[in-house]
């Protein structure tokens, strides 16, 4: 292994899988992500086990199930004492400098109500080193970035309007009012590109944290109109939202929680007709695409400064989002394009596996047990992730899961969501879990409702089959075996603990 042993861990907020590989990818120019993978390993099967971005960050940090971290909602605070993937690199000697956010809400019972860490939920996470901030809700140096420049706004989301270059009345697709090269993107990758080179003589550890190309969907020249809309295909979608609500009584709540107009700024009536749908859907392809661009100047970096082949470095989304699939927008749903998500990992010593893919499942909480395995630190038995490092050599685990699972909180305990209003549940019993085998979609939900299935060997998710009496012995299997993981994956923070009359004892979870 190399002297240095660097640790690079990008997130991209809200990537959809299929723009890397699937539905969308012959239609957006990514091609240093693309040139990325041919040299790493890319996992094919990996979805994130919750949503939206504050839990799925939270279980991605702490390699926990959101059943065991409960921090279930942007806002729902995360436990104090629970080990995380900075707290962990610190054990190793490492500094967790962080670029971005974690949206992590904190413990209120270690804060004093006035501190600001425990009055937004966008707060970094517990022992982050937080070198440059850019939240999507504050991002105060980018605003001073911008305001240094020249730019002149009212409000802070005046930032996220579409700004007509005629100075008629602006169209979705008009430019940002900040250039390329002062766009959120820009500003986040030129700190990381300023602050590492001095640390190129230590081993580092940085997260990358990129909120593109999460709404509101607005980009800079010439990402705003780089692709055409009506070259897009359509969402995935039945004909109508009433045949999508006539699916389950999920989907009437899930249709009205977010729109099309919710995902722009500056439309606040925007009807959801094909072409404002399409026009939307290429914005973010442009957003993608220069998240792309920004990638590949950190790529370049390592390589030109001699420190590619000594880091680990991690490519993934938080999530996926609908994007007009289902007549949805968002995450808060039960479909795969919401948790699917690419995630590429290179890791020095492998290049024999470059290139190559992964098609087992694998969960957004394999990838904190992943570093910690590389840099040699024992992962705690919270974790309920397991280190990729056998797939990425090729030797999986005889035992490796043959499913992946995520879950959903759609309760607020500030008030009903539309979820709680229309279908009667509480703050309790207002969340699902999804299991995903080879064949079937199992989705079943806390509250007395129905299930849902879907057979991906004949409609897939365009169908619910769970009341198809010829697959009431596959639905039968799939809940045993949800309620099992469940009952496997229940807290082991101290279960493996043992106190005896030689003081406390511990075994490893995986051996």
């Amino acid at each position: 292994m190399p002297q240095t042993r660097n640790v690079l861990f990008i997130i991209i907020d809200q990537l959809r899988a299929d723009c890397v590989s699937g539905a969308l990818a012959d239609h957006v120019d990514l091609p240093n992500l693309r040139a990325f993978m041919d040299d790493a390993v890319t996992f094919s099967r990996h979805f994130s086990v919750t949503n939206p971005c504050g839990p799925s960050r939270a279980s991605i940090l702490t390699g926990q199930y959101a059943m065991n971290h409960r921090s279930v909602r942007n806002g729902t605070p995360l436990r104090h004492d629970t080990p995380t993937l900075a707290s962990e690199m610190r054990k190793a000697g490492y500094l967790p400098m962080l670029f971005g956010y974690t949206d992590t809400s904190a413990d209120p019972r270690v804060h004093h109500p006035n501190d600001p860490s425990v009055q937004t939920y966008e707060y970094p996470m517990a022992g982050f080193h937080e070198v440059t901030e850019m939240r999507l809700e504050m991002s105060y140096p980018w605003q001073s970035h911008l305001m240094n420049k020249g730019y002149e706004f009212e409000e802070y989301w005046d930032v996220y309007k579409p700004v007509s270059p005629t100075g008629n009345a602006p169209r979705l697709n008009d430019p940002a009012l900040y250039s390329a090269e002062d766009s959120d993107t820009a500003f986040l990758t030129n700190s990381f590109l300023g602050t590492m080179p001095a640390y190129h003589k230590q081993s580092w550890f940085a997260h990358l944290t990129y909120i593109r190309p999460h709404p509101p969907l607005v980009a800079p020249s010439p990402y705003n109109d780089m692709y055409d809309p009506a070259s897009l295909p359509l969402p995935q979608r039945l004909e109508t939202p009433g045949q999508e609500e006539a699916q389950h009584p999920f989907f009437g709540p899930m249709l009205q929680s977010a729109s099309a107009a919710s995902f722009v700024e500056g439309f606040p009536d925007l009807e959801p007709t094909d072409e404002n749908i399409q026009t939307l859907r290429a914005v973010y392809l442009g957003l993608a695409t220069e998240v792309d661009h920004h990638i590949g100047r950190v790529v370049s970096y390592l390589k030109d400064s001699g420190q590619y082949d000594n880091t680990l470095i991690v490519i993934t989304a938080d999530h996926g989002e609908m994007l007009g699939d289902r007549h949805a927008w968002g995450k808060m749903t039960v479909f795969d394009a919401a948790y699917h998500t690419s995630l590429m990992i290179r890791m020095p010593g492998n290049e024999t596996r470059a290139g190559s893919e992964v098609a087992l499942p694998t969960e957004s909480i394999d990838i904190t047990p992943t570093i910690l395995d590389w840099v040699d630190q024992k992962a705690p038995n919270s974790m309920d992730g397991r280190s990729l490092i056998p797939l990425l050599r090729g030797t999986p685990p005889e035992d490796w899961r043959a499913y992946s699972f995520s879950e959903l909180d759609f309760s607020d305990p500030e008030g009903p969501t539309i979820w709680e209003r229309t279908l009667g549940t509480g703050p309790s019993d207002s969340s699902l879990c999804i299991l995903r085998d080879a064949r079937f979609t199992l989705v079943e939900f806390a509250a007395d409702l129905p299930p849902m299935l879907f057979d991906h060997d004949n409609r897939g998710e365009l169908e619910n089959v769970a009341d198809n009496p010829e697959l009431g012995e596959d639905l039968n299997r799939l809940t045993r075996e949800m309620l099992r993981h469940r009952m496997r994956n229940m807290d082991h923070t101290l279960s493996l603990d043992t106190i005896t009359n030689e003081g406390p004892r511990r075994q490893d979870r995986f051996g």
